[in-house]
């Protein structure tokens, strides 16, 4: 029986730092290959080094698709492609994005859970919205361990707080004793391998890149009233899903407040768009008004000033719909509870 020798670690805003803590405490003996996932731009650079020079003993490679997984070894995603584990060698997968991130999080928690089950260590360190969640909840149905990085210590606890909302972790401290911590628990004997759902299966799938199409997404998910914002498809709702999450039948996914942070935008430019119709229609009546008060035509002219007005009512309420979004607080992650 073999020891917990996967250790899949995902964070976002925040993360490099308790990254940089726990790469630097691992033990140099490690019995496990770590995978980690750090939100990067498309054309993002520098990150390798970065984690690369805090990683102690542990040499740290960018993954390569069909590279082999060793022990003792820390392999880091590559920008625009989610990294998976599957049985001995690592995969890149051109899926679509989930939470408006590839590489994410979940992907790989996914791959780890269905190849490696209770093999696997999930962590989730600092970070915005909720990648990682679903995933997290995966490895720990499959056997595995969940840990989070405190809320508390986290300097975005967007992500700790919906890892901890849903499912139950094993250990939940700050980010400086996880380094310890996992080196301790890549020593245990792992527990027998449980059942992969197909539902964990296609979603792993996805993510590598295969097709998906509606007759598929109806297998784990029911069609919701949502407009998925990448491809402007019909999301669905994957059924008992933990937090809440869509897919589109193009495979796009978002949880649901990744998918209210993206509608927001989108609400707002609509407003605005709205707004600078509305007024232009109110400056075109109200010249409509005024040729016909020059030609003479007092009710024509009384008729389209009554609809400038009406215009100009719309207008205002608008205006004060925008100005009210704008007067919020600024989004402090810190002090934030509930991408």
């Amino acid at each position: 029986m073999s020891n917990r020798d996967i250790i899949a670690i995902g964070g976002s805003a925040g993360a490099t730092a308790p990254l940089k803590e726990i790469l630097g405490r691992l033990a140099p003996d490690l019995v496990a290959a770590v995978f980690v996932v750090l939100h990067v731009p498309a054309r993002g650079i520098g990150i390798l080094s970065t984690v690369a020079s805090a990683a102690g003993p542990l040499p740290v490679l960018q993954a390569e698709n069909g590279m082999k997984i060793e022990h003792g070894y820390v392999y880091l995603a590559r920008p625009d492609r989610h990294l998976l584990v599957h049985d001995g060698h690592i995969v890149l997968g051109r899926g679509p994005r989930e939470n408006m991130a590839r590489p994410a999080i979940d992907p790989l928690f996914r791959s780890a859970a269905m190849y490696y089950g209770p093999r696997v260590i999930g962590v989730i360190l600092s970070g915005l919205l909720s990648d990682g969640a679903a995933g997290l909840n995966a490895i720990k149905r499959s056997g595995g361990l969940a840990l989070v990085q405190d809320p508390a210590d986290a300097f975005a606890d967007e992500m700790p707080r919906r890892a901890l909302e849903a499912t139950t972790v094993d250990l939940c401290v700050p980010g400086a004793r996880l380094g310890d911590v996992l080196s301790d628990l890549s020593r245990e004997r792992a527990g027998s391998p449980l059942p992969v759902s197909p539902e964990l299966a296609l979603e792993v799938a996805i993510a590598a890149g295969e097709r998906i199409d509606s007759k598929r997404l109806r297998t784990f998910a029911d069609p919701a009233a949502v407009t998925c914002p990448s491809c402007g498809g019909v999301l669905s709702v994957v059924r008992g899903a933990k937090p809440l999450r869509f897919r589109c039948q193009v495979g796009h996914a978002y949880t649901a407040d990744a998918l209210a942070k993206e509608q927001e935008g989108r609400v707002d430019e609509a407003l605005r768009v709205a707004l600078r119709i509305i007024e232009e229609r109110a400056e075109l009546v109200h010249r409509m008004a005024e040729e016909g008060r020059q030609s003479g035509r007092r009710a024509v002219a009384e008729m389209y000033d009554a609809r400038a007005d009406e215009y100009r009512h719309y207008a205002d309420t608008i205006r004060q719909v925008v100005l009210q979004a704008l007067d919020e607080p600024p989004h402090d992650p810190q002090a934030e509870s509930s991408g």
